[in-house]
């Protein structure tokens, strides 16, 4: 009998969750959450105790973002992106919604290989918007991931504010387990600022309505001062110098001119705007690195993701699908 029980024990070890099913809502941290939010927002005290009841603390979560895809070097990192299925996804999206990608480069300026990469990047067109309930994501990270608990805090708390607003039931919606939505995974603070409704049907949805994902990420561009028909990026070679290697280390906010660049033997393969400020960039290869040089647009598209590796698997993306668009229109004539 001993040994069966023992067997049990396993068992229950074994297939135990690991989420955690306790009641939040009597937490400390989170009672002075609520607090906040009936203070400041007027929200109802018994329907947030309500809400939070039904929260589930996930340490998958935790697990997850301790690993993001940045911390792998550029090598690794683009082959994630750089697909068939992501350029060929891509050229379906465009000829799918042609006329509203140029109705939004009309009114915003940003090209439509762009905002068709990022949304590729992010959500490969659609079908993979997350999972996770967003009220789990984000007080999993709020309450319990010390690290950047104050950002998650306030980025539920832009959450609850967006489902009162949008008129929706704050435990349906899905997510990362970062807590960004829809198909161009935006998170709650830039949905309520840069999200549009685009085909004018009386609400924003980046879920299910293309013409408003393809207006609110070219919204979120044009809003971070992207500079339309201006270069994005070019490949560089440099002769290494301590020089160089300071410019490297200046990041990816665009400080250098174009023209300092040259002149201290920096070929830049594209010709771009001397007098313009831009960013020397440094990816490392399996055996070496290469070397690009940012422009303004590059570092626009750095602040949807701050990260230089995420930046160019979008340039580099958004070139394939042209390219591959270009040819298949020219055999089509």
């Amino acid at each position: 009998m001993k040994h069966i029980i023992i067997s049990l024990s396993l068992l229950i070890c074994f297939y135990a969750p690991s989420s955690a099913f306790a009641d939040i809502s009597k937490r400390a941290d989170v009672k002075k959450f609520i607090k906040h939010m009936v203070k400041k927002h007027k929200f109802n005290s018994a329907e947030l105790d309500d809400l939070f009841e039904h929260v589930v603390i996930k340490k998958k979560i935790i697990k997850a973002i301790t690993r993001p895809a940045e911390a792998k070097p550029w090598y690794q990192y683009r082959k994630i992106f750089l697909t068939d299925k992501r350029v060929n996804g891509g050229v379906k999206f465009w000829e799918q919604n042609a006329s509203v990608l140029q109705r939004a480069y009309n009114k915003f300026g940003v090209p439509p290989e762009i905002i068709i990469a990022i949304i590729g990047v992010e959500s490969l067109y659609g079908k993979h918007k997350g999972t996770y309930r967003l009220m789990d994501s984000l007080s999993t990270l709020a309450f319990d991931y010390p690290k950047r608990s104050k950002f998650f805090r306030g980025e539920l708390e832009q959450y609850l504010l967006m489902a009162r607003e949008e008129k929706v039931d704050a435990l349906t919606l899905k997510g990362s387990y970062a807590g960004a939505m829809g198909k161009p995974q935006f998170i709650a603070s830039s949905f309520r600022s840069y999200a549009i409704d685009f085909d004018a049907d009386g609400k924003r949805d980046l879920w299910d309505n293309s013409t408003d994902v393809i207006g609110s990420v070219a919204n979120y561009f044009n809003k971070h001062k992207w500079i339309k028909g201006q270069p994005i990026t070019s490949p560089a070679k440099l002769k290494t110098s301590k020089q160089t290697k300071a410019w490297v280390k200046k990041g990816i906010k665009p400080k250098i001119k174009v023209a300092t660049l040259i002149k201290n033997g920096v070929t830049i393969e594209d010709e771009l705007p001397h007098d313009e400020k831009a960013a020397l960039l440094e990816l490392e290869l399996k055996d070496g690195h290469e070397y690009w040089v940012g422009m303004p647009n590059f570092y626009v598209i750095t602040r949807y993701n701050h990260s230089q590796l995420y930046a160019m698997a979008v340039y580099q993306l958004s070139q394939e699908i042209l390219k591959k668009r270009n040819m298949e229109l020219s055999k089509a004539d």
